[in-house]
């Protein structure tokens, strides 16, 4: 069997007692498989374990793998987590079904334009920079109520989610926190955090995703 394959399973194995211990109802994470970097070859053991909600971080990357695989597993979910570039908002929302990093006003007019022009309206979630990282995307903590509700009412975006990437080198705990709080705040139901290596932290905390990669198919 694929290392991939049985990696899978202990991370759903984890993601599920995860659950119980916050006394959360089964199954009510998504787990996010994160496939950026790895050939079509590597991703398809994993969907034929029954995955089927994936990750990437790049709209080119994406394209060259996902058409075909999308074509012969129709009910496969593309989820765009990486920063999303203004030129590439044709093509993102083109491929993908959810874009979890909208974090700013020009990112919403072209998805706005993109998505009336498509007749397509992927998943949106915006993206925010919980550590206020200056090399990192994402909006800052204290306009993402505000940008929420600008997206809502002036670009007419559908925004249902939030998503955060903590700083590497600090407890996630307290952005987490933070997270569910301006979700909260926002009327946002989906929350899209932890990684591989504190997603079950992020369980904890209300994640309603989880997007996990190097857990399943190994480092890069």
């Amino acid at each position: 069997m694929e290392k991939s394959v049985e990696q899978l399973a202990l991370v759903k194995e984890k993601i599920a007692a995860s659950e119980q211990e916050a006394k959360r109802p089964a199954g009510s994470v998504t787990l996010v498989a994160v496939s950026k970097t790895f050939e079509a070859s590597e991703i398809r053991p994993v969907i034929e374990a029954g995955q089927r909600v994936f990750g990437e971080n790049r709209v080119q990357e994406a394209q060259g793998k996902w058409p075909a695989l999308k074509q012969e597993f129709p009910d496969l979910e593309l989820h765009l987590i990486g920063p999303l570039q203004s030129n590439k908002a044709r093509e993102a929302v083109a491929l993908f079904d959810v874009i979890e990093t909208v974090d700013r006003e020009k990112i919403a007019a072209e998805l706005a334009k993109e998505i009336a022009r498509q007749a397509k309206a992927p998943k949106l979630y915006v993206q925010v920079n919980t550590g206020s990282e200056p090399q990192k995307a994402g909006i800052e903590p204290k306009e993402a109520v505000a940008f929420v509700k600008r997206c809502r009412e002036l670009h007419n975006l559908a925004i249902e989610g939030l998503m955060c990437i903590p700083p590497a080198d600090e407890n996630p705990g307290p952005h987490f926190a933070l997270l569910e709080k301006l979700a909260r705040e926002a009327n946002v139901g989906k929350l899209s955090m932890g990684m591989s290596g504190d997603y079950e932290l992020a369980v904890a905390f209300g994640a309603t995703s989880v997007r996990v990669g190097s857990a399943i198919f190994g480092s890069r």
